[in-house]
């Protein structure tokens, strides 16, 4: 069936839906845009996302950026490049832009990780992937579709990288660290992963995921983007999905030398971030109150459930995060599954730590919810 429909009809209906989506910013911070999983019953717990949402600034971005869906993202780009670049002090050229920093991880497993099948042709550095067991799993999928070897190396006693082992285990290829470190929401201390990058042979590229930082508040964690200055083999990615609240709109980038960033830019996609994305992490860099508020939301939920578990006897790893890990003292497995059928989602199983829940944190009431759910199912 066809359907016909006017300009004037079509500019009406445009601007309806754009008067609609401009009246949600209004909302306080304390009810965001992410309250649609709670109401439709379910309590999303399971993927560190910021129930916050963006900032109402970065939502009037957006909104006002309708009329430029049509055009690709070029101008915007560059737009956000030179204000990464301004605010962490480095030139334009180390900054690369990627659709969330899950592209940023997959351009450096292309780039980095695979067998070398042909010495005279194939760049330098090409080799296995070094991760910490457990982290974030992403790179690590992405290296094996390349080939490369891939080595697990076990968290230390405190739940930092055992980066002497890791160390040990690359000569060529990359080493991940993810600092804060997902799931366990640990540190790996500064002074070790300072020492760790001055020390590691040139040829091995370390790429430093730096997704969580803004939650650190250890006076035992510092971020290594000063420290890319004198070290070429050294990439830190981050992300607008956490403390910006914006996973769903995929935008990331990563720092690294300039020599560094042209060995990956030609593994990437054109003009693979969207203009929505770019005008939304744009206008967040410059609305301090999203990081303020984020890490204050953050703090108190995450300390009121913390005090509960305690409570009830659960023992949780320092966290550095927006999630905490917890001992649940039995397999967690049928915990997940257990509250998944009261309709609260939790995080998945990471077989280094099969006792461990992984568990975001989100408002206040949808910890309420998980508590009661947790108390029914461990009852």
């Amino acid at each position: 069936m066809n359907i016909s429909i006017s300009r004037r009809k079509f500019a009406q209906l445009l601007g309806a839906g754009a008067a609609c989506a401009v009246a949600r910013p209004s909302l306080s911070f304390s009810a965001p845009l992410a309250a649609e999983s709670t109401a439709a019953g379910i309590v999303r717990l399971s993927s560190n996302e910021n129930p916050y949402g963006p900032s109402a600034k970065a939502l009037k971005a957006m909104t006002d950026a309708f009329g430029l869906a049509c055009r690709y993202p070029d101008e915007h780009a560059v737009s956000l490049t030179e204000s990464l670049a301004k605010l962490n002090g480095v030139s334009r050229d180390q900054i690369l832009l990627g659709d969330g920093s899950g592209e940023i991880l997959k351009i450096c497993a292309e780039a980095f990780t695979g067998p070398i099948t042909n010495a005279k042709t194939d760049s330098a550095g090409r080799g296995k992937l070094v991760v910490a067991d457990p982290t974030f799993e992403a790179i690590l999928a992405h290296a094996k579709v390349y080939g490369a070897e891939t080595v697990k190396v076990p968290l230390n006693a405190t739940f930092g990288h055992d980066l002497p082992k890791m160390a040990a285990a690359a000569k060529e290829g990359l080493i991940y660290v993810c600092n804060p470190n997902n799931p366990t929401a640990s540190i790996t201390p500064k002074s070790e992963l300072r020492d760790f990058i001055a020390k590691a042979p040139r040829q091995t590229i370390i790429l430093v995921d730096e997704a969580y930082h803004h939650y650190a508040d250890s006076s035992d964690y510092e971020s290594v983007i000063p420290l890319i200055k004198d070290n070429a083999n050294l990439i830190v990615a981050r992300t607008f999905s956490k403390i910006y609240g914006m996973a769903g709109l995929r935008c990331g980038y990563c720092i690294a030398q300039r020599e560094t960033i042209e060995r990956m830019r030609p593994h990437q996609s054109w003009d693979s971030v969207n203009i929505m994305a770019l005008v939304a992490a744009i206008t967040s860099l410059d609305d301090a109150e999203q990081v303020a508020n984020g890490r204050r939301l953050n703090s108190d939920a995450k300390a009121f459930v913390i005090a509960e578990l305690d409570k009830l006897g659960y023992k949780q790893i320092p966290s550095q995060a927006n999630f905490i890990m917890f001992d649940t003292k039995r397999p967690v497995v049928p915990l997940i599954q257990a509250l998944k059928q009261r309709n609260v989602q939790v995080g998945r199983l990471f077989p280094a730590l099969p006792n461990h829940m992984r568990l975001t944190i989100g408002k206040k009431a949808e910890m309420d919810a998980f508590l009661s759910a947790f108390r029914q199912v461990t009852a």
